[in-house]
């Protein structure tokens, strides 16, 4: 992060860093370098060190310093998706025969990275309980070199005490990467608790209207920084000038709508835990939820993202998520409008039959910003 933004507060630089007006034409708003490559003075004279824009691209770059700063990082580095993202960082730090040690709840798209693709690759991976400090280091082996977590964890809102963890890596000479999708850098600061690198899907709260696909990494180490850069170019999967503009877009309004995301998902855990037909409410929000105390610590607030178990089983579960309106059943989440899915059937269908398995009758809401009366009405309504 530039010392120009360090001194401000989260909302100041998620509007301005990055984010310096044009100065052909003063344009308040960074223009879209819709463009491939660039006029270079001469055999290697670069305008601004750019030069094809898979290198470098000053809308990305943009993006790229935004993010950095949010994060409290020294560089930040923008993909064409969370996993493009997630595939650069592996390949960066990895090689066959190293060892990962991964967390029990997580991403579906990311346990198939490891289990289908670096595991191909000569890369081994164990599964831990991240919430459980001790589970995390009996999974530390001679050959490990990372520790992935996710916190809150994606879909049974588990956490992990960022800090604690950090602690062992630091002892087992490792690196932790830790998934900040589900609460964004507005409410949580995995770098300043120790991280040695934040991963985002900017598809998610950063873009936050449904309208763009990306990824994220952010570190405060200069050094891996470069190291990912130079993968980040030699690998190609960046994101587009387009794309880049789209989340800076979002990220300017990312705190008020982070701030409305918990404010609504608050009241909707209220309902669901006095229904009925609901089993069990997973939010690290409530006090009786086990990460609830480490959650209050290092998050500013709970966040949007609510997961239930329901009577009745599968079915039971899947006929809910068919019969809601104004929830869009759908996967992805973090966007304005509140959308509700099956993890078993829908995100997670690539962890049946692992130690990641979800249960059959969970379901996912992300809750968006929409009036909250009118999303309980509709919960109640798919309930029955």
């Amino acid at each position: 992060m530039s010392d120009q933004h360090s001194h401000q507060s989260f909302e100041t630089r998620a509007i301005h860093a990055g984010n310096t007006a044009d100065p052909l034409t003063g344009a308040v708003v960074p223009p879209i370098y819709q463009v491939s490559t660039y006029k270079q003075d001469g055999v290697g004279g670069l305008r601004g060190g750019y030069e094809y824009s898979r290198s470098a691209n000053p809308t990305r770059t943009a993006l790229e310093e935004n993010l950095a700063a949010l994060e409290g990082g020294r560089r930040g580095l923008a993909f064409a998706s969370g996993l493009a993202a997630e595939d650069c960082l592996l390949r960066t730090l990895l090689a066959p025969g190293d060892h990962v040690v991964i967390p029990n709840d997580a991403y579906g798209g990311t346990f198939r990275l490891f289990a289908k693709v670096v595991q191909r690759w000569g890369v081994d991976f164990s599964v831990a309980n991240t919430s459980d400090v001790e589970s995390v280091r009996a999974a530390i082996n001679e050959r490990t070199k990372l520790i992935w977590v996710e916190t809150p964890s994606n879909p049974l809102l588990g956490i992990t005490d960022i800090e604690a963890v950090a602690g062992v890596a630091r002892q087992a000479g490792v690196k932790l990467v830790v998934d900040n999708t589900f609460a964004s850098p507005y409410l949580q600061q995995p770098l300043a608790l120790g991280a040695d690198v934040v991963v985002h899907s900017l598809t998610k709260y950063m873009g936050g209207h449904s309208d763009v696909v990306g990824g994220a990494l952010v570190t405060a180490d200069a050094e891996l920084g470069e190291e990912l850069a130079y993968h980040q170019n030699a690998m190609g999967a960046v994101a587009g000038p387009f794309d880049s503009w789209i989340v800076l877009r979002g990220i300017k309004t990312l705190a008020v709508r982070m701030d409305r995301h918990a404010e609504n998902a608050a009241k909707v855990v209220e309902m669901l835990t006095q229904h009925p037909k609901v089993t069990q409410v997973l939010y690290p929000g409530l006090p009786e939820h086990p990460g609830h105390e480490i959650a209050a610590k290092q998050m500013r607030n709970f966040g949007g993202m609510i997961s239930f178990r329901v009577e009745g089983g599968e079915e039971a579960a899947v006929e809910v998520c068919n019969r809601a309106e104004l929830f869009t059943l759908g996967e992805s989440l973090g966007g304005v409008e509140s959308l509700i899915e099956h993890p078993g059937r829908m995100t997670h269908a690539s962890v049946a039959g692992s130690a990641l398995e979800v249960p059959a009758d969970l379901i996912r809401l992300s809750v968006g910003i929409e009036n909250v009366d009118d999303l309980i009405a509709d919960l109640r309504k798919a309930l029955g």
